[in-house]
């Protein structure tokens, strides 16, 4: 007698995978969804010294960096354009999650159904773009900062205009990992 899963599995076949055309689609755009977060992940942030950086981690190996670097899909440790990855958001969600549990207009949202639920992503979004900002200025005010031995520097050129452009590069690729993973998910 066969067992459940040997049933299942002789009953798929790669011909009705080729007739769903709408599985096919979702896959190949996730793939393509992955080389592009991939690609991302190695181009450097403007105006950041990459072997500076990499003397940085060389001497903090091990430490709440790693951590971090380990969330953003080692994107952190080159400090690319996506280095804040996904975490704006998942923070912001838990944020907008927690309010709707106790704020009685966002727990009327919550039970509103579709148009709600709609609202509640909106406002996980805006959360998104105000927590990219937080943390990329964070990033930009630590890069600036930083002073490794024998007088090595993070930053070639520090000031305002590197500050505005860190904090708009970062929250750009938020937003666009952001958009990426809700173009998955539709």
């Amino acid at each position: 007698m066969a067992s459940r899963a040997d049933q299942l599995a002789s009953n798929l076949s790669l011909a009705k995978f080729s007739q769903a055309t709408d599985l096919k689609k979702r896959l190949w755009f996730t793939l393509g969804a992955l080389i592009v977060f991939r690609f991302l992940s190695f181009v450097p942030l403007p105006g950041v010294d990459p072997t500076a950086l990499s003397t940085l981690y060389a001497q903090t190996n091990g430490g709440i960096l790693d951590i971090f670097n380990t969330f953003s899909g080692g994107s952190l440790s080159r400090m690319s354009l996506i280095a804040l990855g996904v975490m704006p958001y998942i923070t912001a969600s838990i944020v907008v999650q927690l309010a709707a549990a106790l704020h009685p207009s966002l727990a009327a949202l919550k039970k509103e159904g579709e148009s709600g639920r709609k609202k509640l992503n909106q406002y996980t979004r805006y959360g998104t773009v105000l927590l990219a900002v937080i943390q990329s200025g964070g990033i930009a005010a630590f890069l600036q900062s930083t002073e490794l031995t024998g007088g090595l520097t993070l930053v070639a050129n520090p000031g305002l205009p590197f500050t505005l452009m860190t904090v708009l590069t970062l929250t750009a690729g938020t937003v666009f990992i952001m958009w990426l993973g809700e173009q998955i998910t539709e």
